[in-house]
């Protein structure tokens, strides 16, 4: 096996996120070829370029590329299992550069960091890898089942890579590469080489041919075949120091940026990428139990504490082990007594047989398949001499319906006991009534009574008797209503929306509810609205205008009246003049200018003026329109055709109301909604340059740029209808013998009159 060592250029060797045109052009092939095979949908939440979720499992290395809106927010990674959990996470920075942060590799975080799920997930295939803002998911990947099965094959000239493709990876979204620097100084001069589907075909740079088939050795298997020119550049792959890999991706976007990609790299180790990363969950113990404690009793020691926890993906907890180990040197020898307890679930033994007067340090280890937690948890045994507390939640009173009344001490390892009918649960010197009942959950009163409880711990001493008094009405009052949405505001209006709650009990209906308006500072405002019990909505009136409120609910039965409901997002009501610029739009762009209406309907009428502006981005703004009508309510403007250095970033307007002194402003967005364009072929060759692709919009004009995406115009096309069954259009732009068709452009930018951009495409060599 090759050495398993860290690439030096972590940068340079991750998949970029932008395919090459003569990559493009190769998979594009072999497309219908692979028709045969099953490509489930790639997931909804895999991230969109620029942003990119790069999993490299045998090294159970993350790496977040973009989110550079999210510049110095803390983002959680995580890896989870179907039928187990969340077996990895880790939060870091956002950077705000191409890449985010990494996770497992030298310069980045470990696992476990901000999060404490201290150790390194052995990322499979079939896991996912999520990524989230606080509770805000920002996308996932799912690991890909294709990677390397063995070293790579010399034979003369060539060199053959086998492996692995399971049936949920879509064939046509995949590459076998080989890492080796050394090639750079070769005819190859780069440092890796790669195939993609389909048969033998020419690298781009020449040097090589290269060819990725299908179950030549049976269901569920690639073959990469590598043809070199020289024979000492095929033995220079063979041996490649950083590894053959299998990459595949989940989503191929427009552009041809590949999205949630897996790279398997053959040879590498997992665990920790670094030092002071935490273990592999095969590598080390279980973690601990938690709030040990040990009590000197009669007889010995009682030790108490709270179950460990297994972190998921590791092995169960199995049990533990308790050791008292004497104080006392002899010989160099200290006396250890102890005993194995079974069962994860286990919260406390006790150590007996000790010698009188010696005085003993107590160690509790969980246990599992994977050995012992080290260090085990060390406690002191204490005298205790200071009785227990017990709090009991609700602490008596008088109530509708039944109740379940917890019960808890404060001390760990106490036991409570309780009676229902009066009775003490613990007599003088610590014994209890036949009528006491271990608590071990909830204690459910369901008619009116007393209920006393009492707790004894490890030591013996004997809380102070509590006594509560229910009273069980039976006589149940609905649930608290919820409000279905946020007010609508109007002026002095706010409408309210909601959903009936559980009336209580069966047979009972609701009879009414009772809204509550507060102001800001929580203030009731003036007396409460009332709606019939048949409503679930309500138009509350007579507020203040331009202030903000926020309300409350309630329902009523027959019985009472419900808790009060949560509070509404807080919402301003309308004053005597308002300014409403309309909603939001979304309007495509189409290959003639588009006439766009704004509508201020609803905004005040009398006595008012109004002044309508575009809200831009500078003087020269190339997105600045020119509205017509812009002291109506309803004026226009025209949306024009696409072109550089347009973008289709929403167009804002603003709506200016003016009533003598009192003036409002409200504000709109339009989007521009392009067309869906590619590169599909982007050849040249001495005299001749072609570039194609498609389009989703017919009718369109199509400018190819050289360079960069506003530089140098090397031609125009139209947009033709494609030829049934495809839909949408294409194009195709051809230069012979022409002065744009005399060298190669290098790389290739195009636009659309409807919108849509695309590149960039580098320029192949025919």
């Amino acid at each position: 096996m090759k050495s398993a060592q860290h690439e030096p250029e972590a940068r340079t060797s991750r998949l970029p996120g932008t395919r090459r045109a003569g990559i493009i052009a190769t998979v594009s092939a072999v497309v219908c070829a692979t028709s045969m095979f099953t490509i489930p949908a790639a997931s909804a939440a895999v991230p969109t370029f620029p942003d990119n979720l790069l999993v490299f499992p045998n090294r159970d290395f993350v790496t977040v590329e973009g989110y550079q809106s999210h510049k110095g927010e803390t983002a959680t990674v995580e890896v989870t299992r179907a039928g187990v959990g969340v077996i990895g996470s880790a939060k870091g920075v956002v950077s705000g550069g191409d890449v985010a942060f990494e996770v497992n590799h030298p310069g980045g975080y470990c696992w476990g960091a901000g999060t404490g799920l201290n150790v390194t997930p052995d990322i499979q295939p079939g896991d996912t890898v999520s990524l989230k803002f606080g509770a805000t998911a920002a996308g996932d990947t799912r690991v890909l089942d294709t990677y390397v099965t063995a070293d790579s094959i010399l034979s003369g000239s060539t060199v053959t890579v086998k492996g692995h493709v399971g049936t949920g990876v879509n064939r046509a979204q995949m590459e076998q590469r080989i890492i080796e620097p050394a090639l750079t100084a070769t005819t190859i001069a780069r440092r890796d080489i790669r195939a993609v589907p389909g048969l033998l075909t020419a690298a781009p740079k020449g040097g090589y041919s290269s060819s990725l088939e299908f179950d030549v050795d049976g269901p569920n298997t690639f073959t990469a075949t590598y043809v070199f020119d020289d024979p000492a550049n095929a033995e220079i792959a063979a041996n490649a120091g950083l590894g053959e890999r299998a990459m595949a991706w989940e989503l191929e976007d427009a552009a041809a940026n590949r999205q949630g990609v897996t790279i398997a790299e053959f040879g590498e180790p997992g665990g920790p990428g670094m030092g002071g990363c935490p273990n592999g969950p095969l590598q080390s113990g279980p973690p601990g139990p938690t709030s040990v404690s040990a009590a000197k009793v009669s007889g010995g020691l009682k030790l108490t504490w709270t179950p460990a926890v297994a972190i998921p993906g590791t092995p169960a907890i199995t049990g533990y082990r308790a050791t008292a180990v004497a104080q006392t040197v002899t010989a160099n020898e200290q006396v250890e007594i102890g005993k194995r307890i079974t069962g994860q679930a286990a919260s406390g033994t006790t150590i007996t047989g000790l010698a009188a007067g010696e005085n003993y340090d107590v160690y509790v280890v969980a246990e599992s398949s994977t050995g012992d937690t080290f260090p085990g948890v060390h406690a002191i045994p204490q005298t205790d001499t200071t009785a227990p507390t017990v709090t009991a939640t609700p602490s008596g009173g008088t109530f509708s319906t039944a109740q379940n009344v917890t019960l808890t001490a404060s001390e760990a390892g106490s036991s409570i006991f309780f009676t229902t009918n009066g009775t003490e649960p613990v007599l003088p010197g610590g014994v209890t009534s036949d009528a006491a009942t271990l608590y071990t959950g909830p204690v459910n009163i369901a008619q009116t009574g007393t209920l006393k409880f009492a707790a004894i711990d490890p030591s013996g001493n004997v809380s102070q008797a509590g006594t509560l008094n229910f009273s069980i009405t039976n006589d149940p009052v609905p649930a608290a209503p919820a409000f279905s949405g946020a007010p609508v505001v109007g002026q002095g209006t706010a409408s309210l929306t909601w959903t009936a709650p559980d009336a209580g009990a069966p047979g009972l209906t609701i009879t009414g509810y009772t809204i509550q308006a507060y102001t800001a500072d929580g203030t009731a405002f003036g007396a409460p609205k009332t709606a019939p019990g048949t409503a679930t909505s309500l138009v509350y009136d007579g507020l203040a205008g331009d202030t903000a409120y926020q309300f409350t609910i309630r329902a009523s039965n027959i019985n009472g009246t419900s808790p009060e409901s949560a509070k509404t997002a807080s919402a301003t009501a309308q004053g005597a003049v308002v300014a409403i610029a309309g909603p939001d739009q979304s309007v495509a762009r189409r290959t003639t200018a588009t006439t766009v209406a704004l509508d201020g309907t609803g905004s005040t009428t009398t006595g008012a003026k109004y002044e309508w502006e575009q809200v831009l981005s500078g003087a020269t703004d190339p997105n600045q329109v020119t509205i017509t009508g812009g002291t109506t309510l309803k004026p226009t403007f025209s949306l024009p055709v696409f072109k550089s250095p347009m973008t289709n970033s929403p167009l804002t307007f603003r709506l200016t109301v003016t009533v003598g002194t009192t003036v409002r402003t409200d504000e709109v967005t339009v989007t521009p909604v392009a067309d869906t364009v590619t590169i599909g072929i982007a050849q040249w060759r001495a005299g001749d340059l072609r570039i194609s692709g498609t389009s989703s919009v017919v009718g369109g004009v199509i400018t190819i740029h050289s360079g960069s995406p506003t530089g140098p115009v090397l031609g125009q096309v139209a947009v033709t209808a494609a030829a049934a069954p495809a839909t949408g259009g294409d194009y195709n732009l051809r230069l012979r013998n022409a002065a744009a068709g005399a060298s190669n452009p290098g790389r290739v930018w195009i636009e659309s009159t409807v919108g849509g951009t695309a590149g960039p495409a580098t320029v192949v060599n025919r």
